[in-house]
C-alpha cells in the first residue's frame, strides 16, 4: 500500500520561511519523479516544484529563486524549502509521487497524471 505523507505547513508573515517534508512508502521511491503542487481556494492545482528520478528539477515561475527542492532517496523523502514567502503563496500544498522516470517539467504541468497524492498541508502567509 502506497502512502504519501506531508508535514511542515503552518502560518508565517510575509518574508518568512517554511520547510515542508514528504515521505513516501510502499513504492520504489528512487524511480519516481516527486512533486509539490499547491491549490488555493477557487484556483486550479498548480505544480510548484518537481524533482525527477534522473535529477532534473522544475520550478513554477513565481517561486524561482525562493523555493528549493531536494530529495533523499535513502529516506524516501522529498523536501521543499520556501523562503521570502508572499501572501500569494497561501495554499494547501500537496506532495505527489508523480510518475516513474518522467522529466520534472512535464510532471509538474500534469497534475491529472499523478499516481499518488498526499493529504495536503496548509501554508498561510499573512501580510
Amino acid at each position: 500500500q502506497v502512502e504519501v505523507v506531508e508535514s511542515g505547513g503552518g502560518s508565517v508573515q510575509t518574508g518568512g520561511s517554511l520547510n515542508l517534508s514528504c515521505t513516501a512508502s510502499g513504492l520504489p521511491f528512487e524511480h519516481y519523479t516527486m512533486a509539490w503542487f499547491r491549490q488555493a481556494p477557487g484556483k486550479e492545482r498548480e505544480g510548484v516544484s518537481c524533482f525527477s528520478a534522473t535529477g532534473t528539477k522544475y520550478f513554477y515561475d513565481s517561486v524561482k529563486g525562493r523555493f528549493t527542492i531536494s530529495r533523499d532517496n535513502a529516506k524516501n523523502t522529498v523536501y521543499l524549502q520556501m523562503t521570502d514567502l508572499k501572501p500569494e503563496d497561501t495554499a494547501t500544498y500537496y506532495c505527489a509521487a508523480a510518475a516513474r522516470y518522467r522529466a520534472a517539467a512535464p510532471a509538474c504541468r500534469s497534475p491529472s497524471d499523478v499516481r499518488y497524492w498526499g493529504q495536503g498541508t496548509q501554508v498561510t502567509v499573512s501580510s
